[in-house]
């Protein structure tokens, strides 16, 4: 009887960011609504609002990041992986529909710009860049979808309140207050065009499409020049989750090659796709005039 060792280890690091992430957003959330009224700043407000969806958006980013982990089923065989994308998939919505929302508000500003508050929106300036700049540290080198979405969320924060900060100090030495729907539109611009390129990686991965950084034909070329292997077909990469890949092919070797000599070609042809950056590749093995009955 043969035993198989598999060991599989689990980076929990992304879920931990996340946690931190919301916590850091919820209760800047909180401070946020009341600076808001106390500065009689609409803007302020405005944001804070957004800023609660960004929590609920993080929230379920957090709780499916934790579903993500759990082990394969007899339901869910590769495991529950492909459930952070499905909260990268949500939390891209709602960054568009935010943006949408801000240049909604912003675009009128630019023809009836409105007074603020300037001391208490810079001093909630302050305490929104140490906020956001310390999530987005935790989460901008995140390797799964769901992290860099979440990093979307809270840069887009970021840059707000960097804006926020420099239309203050600008008010607080003349009254320009079209400078605020002015870097707001901007930001939001900016943002909306890293939210949709995102979206359409997302897509992608949940279309199973070969992940961007893995070049198919390299990666067949490099398989058929093992010794012995003959052809390949049936190739098939994708992505559970952005950053775990998966790969299926069949591999033709020569007829006259042994039970050894075959052990190694699926070994060769395994190391070969992990420098590819795949993760679990399942080669199986024909022979010359073999016919494999696959159809895809």
């Amino acid at each position: 009887m043969e035993t198989h060792n598999h060991s599989h280890s689990h980076d929990h690091s992304g879920t931990a960011n996340i946690r931190t992430a919301f916590f850091l957003n919820f209760t800047f959330t909180i401070i946020e609504i009341v600076g808001g009224l106390l500065t009689n700043s609409l803007a302020i407000i405005s944001d804070a609002l957004h800023d609660l969806g960004d929590s609920l958006a993080l929230a379920l980013s957090w709780y499916l990041a934790k579903v993500s982990e759990r082990k394969r089923t007899a339901t869910f065989t590769y495991g529950y992986k492909r459930f952070s994308m499905l909260a990268a998939l949500i939390n891209s919505i709602i960054l568009i529909g935010g943006s949408l929302f801000i240049l909604s508000e912003a675009i009128p500003r630019l023809f009836n710009p409105e007074y603020a508050n300037a001391k208490g929106m810079l001093f909630l300036a302050f305490l929104g860049i140490a906020a956001n700049g310390l999530a987005v540290l935790r989460l901008h080198k995140g390797k799964t979808m769901n992290e860099r979405i979440v990093a979307l969320h809270l840069l887009e924060d970021l840059l707000g309140w960097i804006a926020v900060l420099i239309v203050s100090i600008i008010m607080m030495i003349r009254e320009a207050y079209i400078l605020d729907p002015i870097l707001a539109v901007l930001v939001t611009l900016y943002i909306f065009w890293r939210v949709i390129k995102n979206l359409k990686e997302s897509m992608m991965i949940f279309l199973q499409g070969v992940p961007n950084k893995i070049k198919l034909e390299e990666l067949e070329q490099s398989i058929m020049d093992i010794d012995k292997v003959k052809g390949m077909h049936h190739t098939h990469i994708w992505s559970l989750d952005g950053a775990n890949h998966i790969l299926s092919c069949d591999v033709v070797v020569d007829r006259e090659a042994g039970k050894d000599e075959i052990i190694k070609i699926k070994q060769k042809a395994k190391d070969t796709a992990k420098d590819f950056g795949i993760d679990h590749a399942t080669i199986e093995i024909e022979f010359e005039e073999e016919d494999c009955g696959n159809r895809f």
